[in-house]
């Protein structure tokens, strides 16, 4: 897989810097930063990133939001939401919104790659990640 030109948005500075490592030890360029929604509109304009990875939650304007503007501006943007456990109907909007996947909190370089390698080489099937996720809940929920 070719380098890409990452923007990563969030509002932790602790999350930033372990995806800027993890990204960077991937192959890939941190090229900006963002804490919020609105920032990550405003930067997506000026460095034109081949990839953003949105937090959801976020002060301001969060990813949801964030994603949906960039999407209507940019129909081809590509997005993987960052997120935690418990989250699934955020991150079902956020697909609904032009997300091409998510990574659960606290990531791992594997799933990332992984993650990134699908939202760049394949359309996003909505129906089929919903069904994902919505397995992924209850195979937690059956946990002991």
């Amino acid at each position: 897989m070719e380098s890409l030109k990452i923007l990563v948005v969030d509002d932790s500075p602790i999350i930033v810097r372990k995806l800027i490592l993890l990204l960077e030890e991937l192959g890939h360029d941190v090229i900006h930063t963002a804490a919020t929604g609105a920032e990550a509109i405003v930067a997506y304009k000026q460095c034109k990133p081949d990839m953003i990875t949105m937090d959801i939650t976020m002060p301001d304007m969060d990813g949801i939001q964030a994603t949906r503007l960039i999407m209507q501006q940019h129909p081809h943007a590509k997005i993987i939401m960052i997120t935690s456990h418990g989250q699934e109907k955020m991150v079902l909007e956020a697909l609904k919104a032009g997300a091409r996947g998510y990574v659960l909190k606290p990531f791992q370089k594997d799933k990332v790659q992984e993650v990134i390698q699908k939202a760049c080489s394949r359309v996003v099937i909505k129906e089929k990640l919903q069904t994902e996720i919505e397995q992924r809940t209850a195979d937690r929920q059956e946990r002991p």
